[in-house]
Protein backbone atom coordinates (compact mmCIF):
# COMPACT_ATOMS: atom_id res chain seq x y z
CA UNK A 1 0.00 0.00 0.00
CA UNK A 2 1.25 3.50 -0.76
CA UNK A 3 1.71 6.21 1.81
CA UNK A 4 -1.76 7.58 1.12
CA UNK A 5 -3.36 4.15 0.77
CA UNK A 6 -4.31 2.00 -2.18
CA UNK A 7 -6.83 3.22 -4.74
CA UNK A 8 -9.27 0.54 -3.59
CA UNK A 9 -8.92 1.54 0.07
CA UNK A 10 -9.39 5.21 -0.75
CA UNK A 11 -12.49 4.42 -2.79
CA UNK A 12 -14.01 2.48 0.12
CA UNK A 13 -13.07 5.27 2.53
CA UNK A 14 -14.79 7.87 0.35
CA UNK A 15 -17.87 5.66 0.11
CA UNK A 16 -18.00 5.15 3.89
CA UNK A 17 -17.46 8.90 4.42
CA UNK A 18 -20.88 9.56 2.87
CA UNK A 19 -22.59 8.24 6.00
CA UNK A 20 -24.18 11.24 7.76
CA UNK A 21 -22.84 12.30 11.16
CA UNK A 22 -25.24 11.27 13.92
CA UNK A 23 -25.88 9.56 17.22
CA UNK A 24 -23.96 6.49 16.07
CA UNK A 25 -20.77 8.58 15.94
CA UNK A 26 -21.41 10.20 19.32
CA UNK A 27 -21.98 6.89 21.08
CA UNK A 28 -18.99 5.34 19.33
CA UNK A 29 -16.70 8.20 20.29
CA UNK A 30 -17.96 8.15 23.89
CA UNK A 31 -17.17 4.43 23.95
CA UNK A 32 -13.54 5.19 23.12
CA UNK A 33 -12.90 7.25 26.26
CA UNK A 34 -15.03 4.86 28.31
CA UNK A 35 -12.57 2.14 27.26
CA UNK A 36 -9.57 4.43 27.87
CA UNK A 37 -10.57 5.16 31.45
CA UNK A 38 -11.36 1.55 32.30
CA UNK A 39 -7.60 0.95 32.33
CA UNK A 40 -6.35 4.49 33.06
CA UNK A 41 -8.41 5.21 36.19
CA UNK A 42 -7.79 1.82 37.81
CA UNK A 43 -4.04 2.38 37.42
CA UNK A 44 -4.26 5.97 38.70
CA UNK A 45 -6.36 5.03 41.74
CA UNK A 46 -4.95 1.70 42.82
CA UNK A 47 -1.45 1.11 41.46
CA UNK A 48 0.48 2.87 44.24
CA UNK A 49 -1.79 1.37 46.88
CA UNK A 50 -1.33 -2.09 45.35
CA UNK A 51 2.46 -1.93 45.21
CA UNK A 52 2.88 -0.43 48.68
CA UNK A 53 0.30 -2.53 50.55
CA UNK A 54 0.26 -5.81 48.62
CA UNK A 55 3.69 -5.99 46.99
CA UNK A 56 5.55 -4.16 49.83
CA UNK A 57 7.38 -1.79 47.46
CA UNK A 58 8.41 1.64 48.77
CA UNK A 59 6.07 4.49 47.82
CA UNK A 60 9.13 6.53 46.83
CA UNK A 61 10.14 3.88 44.28
CA UNK A 62 6.61 3.77 42.87
CA UNK A 63 6.62 7.57 42.61
CA UNK A 64 9.99 7.62 40.83
CA UNK A 65 8.72 5.01 38.39
CA UNK A 66 5.63 7.07 37.57
CA UNK A 67 7.75 10.17 36.98
CA UNK A 68 10.22 8.22 34.84
CA UNK A 69 7.33 7.00 32.71
CA UNK A 70 6.53 10.60 31.78
CA UNK A 71 10.02 10.97 30.30
CA UNK A 72 9.42 7.89 28.16
CA UNK A 73 5.98 9.25 27.20
CA UNK A 74 7.64 12.35 25.76
CA UNK A 75 9.09 10.15 23.04
CA UNK A 76 6.37 7.53 22.57
CA UNK A 77 3.51 10.05 22.42
CA UNK A 78 5.16 12.10 19.70
CA UNK A 79 6.30 8.97 17.85
CA UNK A 80 2.72 7.66 17.79
CA UNK A 81 1.48 11.03 16.59
CA UNK A 82 3.94 10.92 13.71
CA UNK A 83 2.94 7.34 12.89
CA UNK A 84 -0.72 8.38 12.71
CA UNK A 85 0.01 11.42 10.54
CA UNK A 86 2.10 9.36 8.12
CA UNK A 87 -0.25 6.37 7.97
CA UNK A 88 -1.93 5.43 4.72
CA UNK A 89 -5.68 5.32 4.32
CA UNK A 90 -7.76 2.18 4.84
CA UNK A 91 -11.49 1.82 4.30
CA UNK A 92 -11.93 2.95 7.95
CA UNK A 93 -9.59 5.93 7.56
CA UNK A 94 -6.14 6.51 9.03
CA UNK A 95 -6.82 6.72 12.79
CA UNK A 96 -9.48 4.11 13.62
CA UNK A 97 -7.35 1.11 12.48
CA UNK A 98 -4.83 1.86 15.23
CA UNK A 99 -7.58 1.62 17.85
CA UNK A 100 -8.36 -1.91 16.69
CA UNK A 101 -4.65 -2.87 16.57
CA UNK A 102 -3.91 -1.75 20.13
CA UNK A 103 -7.22 -2.63 21.84
CA UNK A 104 -6.05 -6.13 22.74
CA UNK A 105 -2.49 -5.23 23.81
CA UNK A 106 -3.60 -2.37 26.09
CA UNK A 107 -6.14 -4.64 27.81
CA UNK A 108 -3.56 -7.39 28.41
CA UNK A 109 -0.90 -4.93 29.60
CA UNK A 110 -3.34 -3.33 32.07
CA UNK A 111 -4.17 -6.73 33.57
CA UNK A 112 -0.50 -7.64 33.96
CA UNK A 113 0.16 -4.63 36.23
CA UNK A 114 -1.74 -6.19 39.14
CA UNK A 115 0.05 -9.49 39.85
CA UNK A 116 -0.38 -10.43 43.55
CA UNK A 117 1.03 -13.89 42.83
CA UNK A 118 4.48 -12.22 42.66
CA UNK A 119 4.19 -10.78 46.19
CA UNK A 120 6.68 -13.31 47.61
CA UNK A 121 9.26 -12.79 44.87
CA UNK A 122 12.56 -10.93 45.52
CA UNK A 123 12.23 -7.14 45.71
CA UNK A 124 14.37 -6.65 42.60
CA UNK A 125 11.99 -8.77 40.54
CA UNK A 126 8.91 -6.96 41.87
CA UNK A 127 10.41 -3.57 40.99
CA UNK A 128 11.35 -4.86 37.54
CA UNK A 129 7.82 -6.18 36.99
CA UNK A 130 6.32 -2.88 38.13
CA UNK A 131 8.48 -0.85 35.73
CA UNK A 132 8.05 -3.29 32.85
CA UNK A 133 4.27 -3.62 33.02
CA UNK A 134 3.59 0.08 33.72
CA UNK A 135 5.74 1.22 30.79
CA UNK A 136 4.31 -1.48 28.54
CA UNK A 137 0.79 -0.39 29.41
CA UNK A 138 1.12 3.39 29.65
CA UNK A 139 4.00 4.40 27.40
CA UNK A 140 3.44 1.86 24.62
CA UNK A 141 -0.02 0.30 24.48
CA UNK A 142 -2.14 3.10 26.00
CA UNK A 143 -0.28 5.64 23.87
CA UNK A 144 -0.86 3.42 20.84
CA UNK A 145 -4.64 3.56 21.27
CA UNK A 146 -5.15 6.98 22.89
CA UNK A 147 -3.23 9.18 20.43
CA UNK A 148 -5.13 7.95 17.34
CA UNK A 149 -8.39 8.01 19.28
CA UNK A 150 -7.96 11.66 20.25
CA UNK A 151 -6.72 12.62 16.79
CA UNK A 152 -9.67 10.92 15.10
CA UNK A 153 -12.23 13.54 16.18
CA UNK A 154 -11.06 16.08 13.62
CA UNK A 155 -11.35 13.43 10.89
CA UNK A 156 -14.91 12.55 11.82
CA UNK A 157 -16.35 15.98 11.02
CA UNK A 158 -15.31 19.52 10.10
CA UNK A 159 -18.46 21.05 11.60
CA UNK A 160 -17.77 23.12 14.75
CA UNK A 161 -21.01 22.13 16.49
CA UNK A 162 -20.47 18.43 15.81
CA UNK A 163 -16.91 18.63 17.08
CA UNK A 164 -18.15 20.15 20.33
CA UNK A 165 -20.68 17.31 20.58
CA UNK A 166 -17.87 14.78 20.18
CA UNK A 167 -15.87 16.50 22.92
CA UNK A 168 -18.93 16.42 25.17
CA UNK A 169 -19.73 12.78 24.45
CA UNK A 170 -16.10 11.86 25.04
CA UNK A 171 -16.41 13.26 28.55
CA UNK A 172 -19.68 11.41 29.08
CA UNK A 173 -17.92 8.14 28.26
CA UNK A 174 -15.03 8.95 30.58
CA UNK A 175 -17.40 9.97 33.38
CA UNK A 176 -19.31 6.69 33.22
CA UNK A 177 -16.04 4.77 33.50
CA UNK A 178 -14.97 6.94 36.43
CA UNK A 179 -18.24 6.21 38.23
CA UNK A 180 -17.71 2.48 37.77
CA UNK A 181 -14.14 2.57 39.06
CA UNK A 182 -14.15 5.40 41.61
CA UNK A 183 -17.51 4.53 43.17
CA UNK A 184 -18.04 0.79 42.61
CA UNK A 185 -14.55 -0.71 42.76
CA UNK A 186 -13.65 0.52 46.28
CA UNK A 187 -16.64 -1.48 47.54
CA UNK A 188 -15.30 -4.60 45.79
CA UNK A 189 -11.52 -4.62 46.21
CA UNK A 190 -11.28 -3.89 49.92
CA UNK A 191 -11.72 -6.48 52.66
CA UNK A 192 -11.52 -6.53 56.46
CA UNK A 193 -8.47 -7.90 58.25
CA UNK A 194 -8.52 -9.63 61.65
CA UNK A 195 -8.45 -6.26 63.39
CA UNK A 196 -11.51 -5.12 61.47
CA UNK A 197 -9.54 -2.65 59.37
CA UNK A 198 -10.20 -2.11 55.66
CA UNK A 199 -7.29 -3.40 53.57
CA UNK A 200 -6.76 -3.80 49.83
CA UNK A 201 -7.15 -7.36 48.53
CA UNK A 202 -4.61 -8.07 45.81
CA UNK A 203 -6.58 -11.01 44.43
CA UNK A 204 -9.83 -9.04 44.28
CA UNK A 205 -8.07 -6.14 42.58
CA UNK A 206 -6.55 -8.55 40.04
CA UNK A 207 -10.00 -9.95 39.23
CA UNK A 208 -11.47 -6.46 39.00
CA UNK A 209 -8.64 -5.49 36.63
CA UNK A 210 -9.40 -8.56 34.50
CA UNK A 211 -13.06 -7.55 34.20
CA UNK A 212 -12.14 -3.95 33.35
CA UNK A 213 -9.58 -5.09 30.76
CA UNK A 214 -12.03 -7.42 28.98
CA UNK A 215 -14.70 -4.73 29.05
CA UNK A 216 -12.22 -2.17 27.70
CA UNK A 217 -11.40 -4.38 24.71
CA UNK A 218 -15.08 -4.89 23.91
CA UNK A 219 -15.87 -1.18 24.21
CA UNK A 220 -12.91 -0.26 21.99
CA UNK A 221 -14.47 -2.48 19.34
CA UNK A 222 -17.73 -0.57 19.75
CA UNK A 223 -15.79 2.64 19.16
CA UNK A 224 -14.09 1.20 16.08
CA UNK A 225 -17.28 -0.06 14.44
CA UNK A 226 -19.59 2.87 15.24
CA UNK A 227 -17.34 5.81 14.36
CA UNK A 228 -16.78 7.06 10.81
CA UNK A 229 -13.93 9.21 9.51
CA UNK A 230 -15.18 11.64 6.85
CA UNK A 231 -12.56 14.36 6.47
CA UNK A 232 -9.63 13.34 4.29
CA UNK A 233 -6.48 14.64 5.98
CA UNK A 234 -3.45 14.79 3.73
CA UNK A 235 -0.41 16.99 3.27
CA UNK A 236 1.22 17.49 -0.08
CA UNK A 237 4.67 15.92 -0.28
CA UNK A 238 6.32 19.32 -0.60
CA UNK A 239 4.53 20.53 2.55
CA UNK A 240 5.60 17.65 4.79
CA UNK A 241 7.93 18.51 7.67
CA UNK A 242 10.32 16.62 9.89
CA UNK A 243 9.75 16.56 13.66
CA UNK A 244 12.03 19.54 14.35
CA UNK A 245 10.25 21.66 11.74
CA UNK A 246 6.85 20.58 13.07
CA UNK A 247 7.80 21.56 16.61
CA UNK A 248 9.04 24.91 15.37
CA UNK A 249 5.62 25.56 13.84
CA UNK A 250 3.58 24.16 16.72
CA UNK A 251 5.40 25.91 19.56
CA UNK A 252 5.23 29.30 17.86
CA UNK A 253 1.48 29.04 17.42
CA UNK A 254 -0.21 31.26 19.99
CA UNK A 255 -3.37 29.15 20.15
CA UNK A 256 -1.38 25.99 20.85
CA UNK A 257 0.67 27.63 23.59
CA UNK A 258 -2.49 29.07 25.12
CA UNK A 259 -4.34 25.78 25.36
CA UNK A 260 -1.24 23.96 26.62
CA UNK A 261 -0.76 26.45 29.47
CA UNK A 262 -4.49 26.45 30.27
CA UNK A 263 -4.61 22.65 30.36
CA UNK A 264 -1.57 22.47 32.64
CA UNK A 265 -3.11 24.97 35.07
CA UNK A 266 -6.48 23.18 34.98
CA UNK A 267 -4.94 19.80 35.74
CA UNK A 268 -2.76 21.21 38.51
CA UNK A 269 -5.83 22.79 40.12
CA UNK A 270 -8.25 19.90 39.56
CA UNK A 271 -5.91 17.11 40.67
CA UNK A 272 -4.64 19.13 43.62
CA UNK A 273 -8.25 19.42 44.78
CA UNK A 274 -8.66 15.68 44.29
CA UNK A 275 -5.39 14.74 46.01
CA UNK A 276 -5.99 17.03 48.99
CA UNK A 277 -9.52 15.69 49.44
CA UNK A 278 -7.89 12.59 50.97
CA UNK A 279 -6.70 14.84 53.80
CA UNK A 280 -9.47 17.44 53.95
CA UNK A 281 -12.38 15.06 54.58
CA UNK A 282 -10.77 12.49 56.94
CA UNK A 283 -8.40 14.81 58.81
CA UNK A 284 -10.02 18.26 58.79
CA UNK A 285 -13.71 17.34 58.75
CA UNK A 286 -13.28 13.86 60.27
CA UNK A 287 -15.81 12.64 57.71
CA UNK A 288 -14.76 9.99 55.17
CA UNK A 289 -18.25 9.52 53.73
CA UNK A 290 -18.02 12.81 51.86
CA UNK A 291 -14.85 11.61 50.14
CA UNK A 292 -16.94 9.20 48.04
CA UNK A 293 -19.78 11.69 47.79
CA UNK A 294 -17.50 14.36 46.31
CA UNK A 295 -16.31 11.94 43.60
CA UNK A 296 -19.87 11.01 42.70
CA UNK A 297 -21.02 14.64 42.74
CA UNK A 298 -18.29 15.60 40.28
CA UNK A 299 -19.40 12.90 37.85
CA UNK A 300 -23.06 13.94 38.11
CA UNK A 301 -22.18 17.59 37.44
CA UNK A 302 -20.31 16.64 34.26
CA UNK A 303 -23.25 14.54 33.03
CA UNK A 304 -25.74 17.36 33.71
CA UNK A 305 -23.63 20.06 32.05
CA UNK A 306 -23.01 17.84 29.04
CA UNK A 307 -26.68 18.12 28.10
CA UNK A 308 -26.47 21.82 27.21
CA UNK A 309 -22.78 22.77 26.88
CA UNK A 310 -22.93 22.40 23.08
CA UNK A 311 -25.70 24.98 22.79
CA UNK A 312 -23.93 27.36 25.16
CA UNK A 313 -20.63 27.10 23.30
CA UNK A 314 -22.37 27.66 19.95
CA UNK A 315 -23.92 30.83 21.34
CA UNK A 316 -21.00 32.25 23.35
CA UNK A 317 -17.90 30.41 22.07
CA UNK A 318 -15.73 27.69 23.60
CA UNK A 319 -12.95 30.02 24.72
CA UNK A 320 -15.43 32.44 26.26
CA UNK A 321 -17.37 29.71 28.11
CA UNK A 322 -14.22 27.97 29.42
CA UNK A 323 -12.78 31.28 30.68
CA UNK A 324 -16.02 32.17 32.45
CA UNK A 325 -16.10 28.75 34.08
CA UNK A 326 -12.52 29.15 35.32
CA UNK A 327 -13.44 32.51 36.89
CA UNK A 328 -16.40 30.89 38.65
CA UNK A 329 -14.15 28.11 39.98
CA UNK A 330 -11.57 30.65 41.18
CA UNK A 331 -14.22 32.76 42.93
CA UNK A 332 -15.72 29.71 44.63
CA UNK A 333 -12.37 28.53 45.99
CA UNK A 334 -11.46 32.04 47.18
CA UNK A 335 -14.78 32.24 49.05
CA UNK A 336 -14.33 28.85 50.75
CA UNK A 337 -10.77 29.88 51.66
CA UNK A 338 -11.96 33.15 53.23
CA UNK A 339 -14.81 31.66 55.27
CA UNK A 340 -12.68 28.69 56.48
CA UNK A 341 -15.79 26.65 57.17
CA UNK A 342 -15.99 23.71 59.57
CA UNK A 343 -19.31 22.65 58.06
CA UNK A 344 -18.72 19.82 55.60
CA UNK A 345 -22.05 20.48 53.86
CA UNK A 346 -21.06 24.08 53.13
CA UNK A 347 -17.71 22.87 51.83
CA UNK A 348 -19.27 20.31 49.49
CA UNK A 349 -21.74 22.91 48.15
CA UNK A 350 -18.88 25.25 47.30
CA UNK A 351 -16.99 22.30 45.81
CA UNK A 352 -19.97 21.69 43.50
CA UNK A 353 -19.76 25.29 42.26
CA UNK A 354 -16.01 24.92 41.72
CA UNK A 355 -16.43 21.65 39.85
CA UNK A 356 -19.17 23.08 37.65
CA UNK A 357 -16.90 25.97 36.70
CA UNK A 358 -13.92 23.83 35.75
CA UNK A 359 -16.14 21.24 34.02
CA UNK A 360 -16.72 23.61 31.10
CA UNK A 361 -13.07 23.45 30.03
CA UNK A 362 -13.00 19.68 30.55
CA UNK A 363 -16.05 19.26 28.35
CA UNK A 364 -14.78 21.60 25.63
CA UNK A 365 -11.01 21.09 25.60
CA UNK A 366 -11.03 18.21 23.10
CA UNK A 367 -12.95 20.35 20.62
CA UNK A 368 -10.64 23.29 21.35
CA UNK A 369 -7.53 21.29 20.43
CA UNK A 370 -9.14 20.58 17.03
CA UNK A 371 -9.66 24.33 16.66
CA UNK A 372 -5.93 24.73 17.32
CA UNK A 373 -5.09 22.12 14.65
CA UNK A 374 -7.31 24.05 12.21
CA UNK A 375 -5.55 27.29 13.11
CA UNK A 376 -2.13 25.77 12.37
CA UNK A 377 -3.38 24.46 9.03
CA UNK A 378 -4.81 27.87 8.07
CA UNK A 379 -1.53 29.62 8.87
CA UNK A 380 0.95 27.02 7.58
CA UNK A 381 -0.99 24.82 5.12
CA UNK A 382 0.05 21.88 7.29
CA UNK A 383 -2.21 19.26 8.88
CA UNK A 384 -0.63 17.22 11.71
CA UNK A 385 -3.52 16.04 13.89
CA UNK A 386 -1.60 13.16 15.43
CA UNK A 387 1.53 15.17 16.27
CA UNK A 388 -0.34 18.15 17.73
CA UNK A 389 -2.63 15.91 19.76
CA UNK A 390 0.31 13.83 21.01
CA UNK A 391 2.17 16.92 22.29
CA UNK A 392 -1.03 18.15 23.96
CA UNK A 393 -1.55 14.71 25.51
CA UNK A 394 2.01 14.70 26.86
CA UNK A 395 1.53 18.19 28.34
CA UNK A 396 -1.55 16.93 30.18
CA UNK A 397 0.50 14.04 31.56
CA UNK A 398 3.04 16.55 32.87
CA UNK A 399 0.19 18.34 34.62
CA UNK A 400 -0.94 15.07 36.18
CA UNK A 401 2.58 14.31 37.39
CA UNK A 402 3.09 17.88 38.60
CA UNK A 403 -0.06 17.79 40.70
CA UNK A 404 1.34 14.92 42.76
CA UNK A 405 4.52 16.87 43.42
CA UNK A 406 2.55 20.01 44.29
CA UNK A 407 0.31 18.11 46.71
CA UNK A 408 3.33 16.53 48.38
CA UNK A 409 5.01 19.92 48.75
CA UNK A 410 1.84 21.40 50.25
CA UNK A 411 1.56 18.60 52.82
CA UNK A 412 5.22 19.01 53.74
CA UNK A 413 4.82 22.77 54.10
CA UNK A 414 1.79 22.19 56.33
CA UNK A 415 3.89 19.97 58.61
CA UNK A 416 1.86 16.84 57.90
CA UNK A 417 3.18 13.51 59.19
CA UNK A 418 1.47 10.45 60.62
CA UNK A 419 2.17 11.91 64.06
CA UNK A 420 0.65 15.34 63.26
CA UNK A 421 -2.16 14.09 60.99
CA UNK A 422 -4.90 15.46 63.25
CA UNK A 423 -3.16 18.44 64.88
CA UNK A 424 -5.40 21.49 64.66
CA UNK A 425 -2.70 23.82 63.32
CA UNK A 426 -1.62 21.31 60.69
CA UNK A 427 -5.09 20.50 59.35
CA UNK A 428 -5.94 24.22 59.28
CA UNK A 429 -2.89 24.87 57.12
CA UNK A 430 -3.89 22.00 54.87
CA UNK A 431 -7.36 23.54 54.49
CA UNK A 432 -5.91 26.95 53.63
CA UNK A 433 -3.55 25.59 50.97
CA UNK A 434 -6.11 23.13 49.56
CA UNK A 435 -8.46 26.04 48.82
CA UNK A 436 -6.16 29.00 48.12
CA UNK A 437 -3.73 27.27 45.74
CA UNK A 438 -6.45 25.93 43.38
CA UNK A 439 -8.13 29.36 43.45
CA UNK A 440 -4.93 31.01 42.22
CA UNK A 441 -4.43 28.34 39.56
CA UNK A 442 -8.01 28.72 38.27
CA UNK A 443 -7.58 32.50 38.11
CA UNK A 444 -4.35 32.14 36.11
CA UNK A 445 -6.09 29.68 33.79
CA UNK A 446 -8.89 32.19 33.12
CA UNK A 447 -6.36 34.93 32.35
CA UNK A 448 -4.52 32.65 29.91
CA UNK A 449 -7.74 31.82 28.08
CA UNK A 450 -8.78 35.47 27.95
CA UNK A 451 -5.49 37.09 26.96
CA UNK A 452 -3.26 34.43 25.36
CA UNK A 453 -5.55 31.88 23.70
CA UNK A 454 -6.82 33.74 20.60
CA UNK A 455 -9.49 31.46 19.14
CA UNK A 456 -12.72 33.31 19.78
CA UNK A 457 -16.04 32.08 18.47
CA UNK A 458 -15.76 34.24 15.34
CA UNK A 459 -12.13 33.24 14.68
CA UNK A 460 -12.96 29.52 14.91
CA UNK A 461 -15.80 29.97 12.42
CA UNK A 462 -13.56 31.87 10.02
CA UNK A 463 -10.87 29.16 10.15
CA UNK A 464 -13.38 26.41 9.46
CA UNK A 465 -14.77 28.30 6.48
CA UNK A 466 -11.26 28.93 5.11
CA UNK A 467 -10.39 25.23 5.28
CA UNK A 468 -13.69 24.22 3.75
CA UNK A 469 -13.06 26.45 0.75
CA UNK A 470 -9.53 25.09 0.35
CA UNK A 471 -10.75 21.48 0.34
CA UNK A 472 -13.44 22.29 -2.22
CA UNK A 473 -10.83 23.91 -4.46
CA UNK A 474 -8.57 20.86 -4.17
CA UNK A 475 -11.25 18.35 -5.13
Amino acid sequence: MSKTGSAEALAKFEENAKRPFGMRDKIGYAAGDFANDLTFVIAAMFMMKFYTDVMDVSAAIVGVMMMAAKVVDAFTDVAMGQICDRSGYTAKGKFAPWIRRFAGPVAVASFLIFAPYFADKPMGFKIFWMFFTYLLWGSVCYTGVNIPYGSMASAMTDDAKQRTELSTWRNIGATIAQIIIAVVLPMVVYTKNEAGQSVLSGNKLMMASAVCSILAFLVYMVCYHLTTERVKIENKKEDQKNVAQLFGIIFTNRAFLGIIIAALLLLLAQLTLSNMANYIYPNYFNNTAFLSISALVGCVIVLVLSTFVTKLSAKFGKKELAAAGALVAAASEFVVFMIHTHNVVVYIVMYCITYAGMAFFNLLCWAMIIDVIDDIEVKHHLRSDGTVYSVYSFARKLGQAGSSGLSGAMLTAAGYTTATAFDTAVVNRIYDMATCVPAILFLCMALVLLFIYPLTRSKVGANIETLRKRREENK
